[in-house]
């Protein structure tokens, strides 16, 4: 995959994919990271595909000026956590604390942010495995192993081993769609598809889900804005 750069102000930076089975040159813009990719087929020349995005380029200024910006995290900022909001702020000690709803993070501000990620990855293990454990005696079925990933197209899976990887973000999300992310992957354990059997399956274990997909489609994108290192 190439990158090149279409002029202007601002310019915008484009990774070119030349895919050999596209029929036609294509835009997607990430609504993760915001990554603006051109898929190009075979035979399609460079200065071909730049004027290809000349022509879309005010309709991707506009969707990525949509775009949650990405927040390096720092003393000031308030994060939720399982639904509930935690102020954070510096601290004098080398450890980070939890007093109430504040953090303090140790100093310097980059010990701070590592120590703050492990913390959350922490209380993410901690609630996925609670949650997984709930429905996994509901459903009579036991799971191999969990896993936790920074994983950017997916919240979850399951193996057909049973194994349940998460991503550790869900912590930031509220604890009704951390549950139902955990009682969708639990159900795999019965049914490894997607069919209408498998949406019972969910229905069973956590009851109506429309709400936490919606959340998931149109807010998860924004919980990985936050970074935690420079």
């Amino acid at each position: 995959m190439g990158v090149m750069t279409l002029p202007g102000n601002p310019g915008i930076t484009l990774k070119l994919r030349k895919n050999p089975r596209a029929r036609r040159m294509t835009l997607r813009i990430s609504r993760v990271d915001g990554a603006v990719t051109l898929t190009v087929p075979r035979g399609v020349s460079d200065r071909e595909a730049l004027a290809f995005a000349a022509e879309k380029q005010d309709w991707v200024l506009g969707h990525l000026s949509k775009q949650e910006a990405q927040a390096l995290v720092a003393p000031g900022q308030t994060l939720s956590v399982a639904g509930s909001d935690f102020h954070l702020q510096m601290g004098d000690g080398k450890r980070l604390r939890v007093i109430g709803n504040v953090i303090e993070l140790p100093q310097p501000i980059e010990t701070g942010r590592r120590h703050l990620l492990a913390w959350l990855k922490e209380q993410a293990r901690a609630e996925l495995t609670r949650a997984s454990d709930h429905y996994a005696a509901k459903l009579g079925r036991g799971y191999s192993r969990l896993t936790l990933r920074d994983t950017r197209s997916r919240w979850g899976s399951c193996s057909s081993a049973g194994a349940l990887m998460y991503s550790w973000r869900l912590i930031l999300a509220p604890r009704a769609v951390l549950s139902y992310v955990a009682a969708h992957e639990v159900a795999h354990l019965q049914e490894m598809n997607h069919s209408a059997e498998f949406w019972r399956v969910v229905d069973a274990l956590y009851g109506p889900h429309k709400e936490a997909r919606a959340w998931l489609r149109h807010e998860g994108p924004k919980l990985h804005r936050f970074r935690f290192d420079a």
